[in-house]
Order: C-alpha cells, then sequence, then structure tokens
C-alpha cells in the first residue's frame, strides 16, 4: 500500500479496542485495530486526534458500534492501493449490513471468478475495517475464514449487524 504523503492520523476508542483513523484530503484512507495485521508503519504520520475527519470518523464508528448508525457518510481516499484492490474494496461496499458473501461470489462480481485467492488477499489488506465491510466476507461453505482484525472481531462486527452464526 502507498500511503499519500499528506496523511494524518488519530486515535478513538471502539468496544473491540483502540482504532487508528487516518485521513488525506480527499478522504478516509484507514481504520485499524491495534494489533492488526498489515498494520502500516505510521512512524512519519502526522497525528491529529482533532482533525475533523478523524473527529466525524470517530462519531461515526461510535453510532455504529451503538447500532444506532447501519451506513457510513464519509469520503473514502483508497488511493493507496491498486485498481485490482481497489476493485474488491467497492464489491465490499455493495454488500449491505446483515449480509454476507464469499470470496467466490466477489471474484465473479468483479468480472474474474478465478481470482478467488487474490480477492481472498484484497480483502484481507483491506485499509479501512469496519467502513469498508470485509468483516461480511465469509468461507464458500459460510465458514468463519481470516479477519485481519482478529476472528473475535469479525464474530463481534457480524454479531452487532445482526448475521446469525
Amino acid at each position: 500500500m502507498k500511503f499519500h504523503p499528506s496523511l494524518v492520523s488519530g486515535r478513538v476508542d471502539s468496544p473491540l479496542g483502540p482504532v487508528v483513523i487516518a485521513v488525506t484530503d480527499q478522504g478516509l484512507a484507514g481504520v485499524w485495530f491495534d494489533g492488526q495485521k498489515h498494520l502500516p508503519d505510521m512512524t512519519d504520520w502526522a497525528v491529529d486526534d482533532a482533525h475533523p475527519m478523524i473527529v466525524r470518523a470517530g462519531q461515526q464508528l461510535t453510532r455504529y458500534f451503538n447500532g444506532e448508525a447501519a451506513t457510513f457518510d464519509m469520503p473514502l481516499d483508497l488511493s493507496g492501493g491498486t485498481g485490482f484492490q481497489q476493485a474488491v474494496w467497492q464489491a465490499l461496499l455493495a454488500i449491505p449490513r446483515g449480509a454476507t458473501t464469499s470470496y467466490g461470489a466477489i471474484s465473479a462480481n468483479i468480472g474474474n471468478p478465478a481470482a478467488v485467492r487474490a480477492v481472498g488477499a484484497a480483502v484481507g489488506r483491506n485499509p479501512v475495517s469496519v467502513i469498508v465491510p470485509c468483516h461480511r466476507v465469509l468461507g464458500s461453505d459460510g465458514s468463519l475464514t481470516g479477519y485481519a482484525g482478529g476472528l473475535d472481531r469479525k464474530i463481534a462486527l457480524l454479531q452487532l449487524e445482526g448475521v446469525l452464526l
């Protein structure tokens, strides 16, 4: 992933642990749980917990975790990913709350049905956890599969959204 040099980050608390939020002038570029796989090196990022877009994202996440909001209303900056990754992340955005899909279905939806493993890799590298709902992707048999934030968090997010496991 290549992140924009003007990226600004901040931290907020969530019921599933601390979250790092990253933004650019174009929009929300990252949401990661502490300890999440594929966590980028943030040493050179500016830190501003009071940045208006970080505050807005934190408020929307709080409403989501409290069950008060089903969707997010934030511009996204997914430009750090490859064209393929961006196509996968856009497909994730189409999965409605309370629904799940499979890696194979996403592969078919983006017009590349043979790319199931590559889709899995792109889902795992999703930089905007929760908001770009990679937690809604299950194995072809409906089984829980990996989640960069940890399976316990994936289960909690799906249960919050009313998905019966």
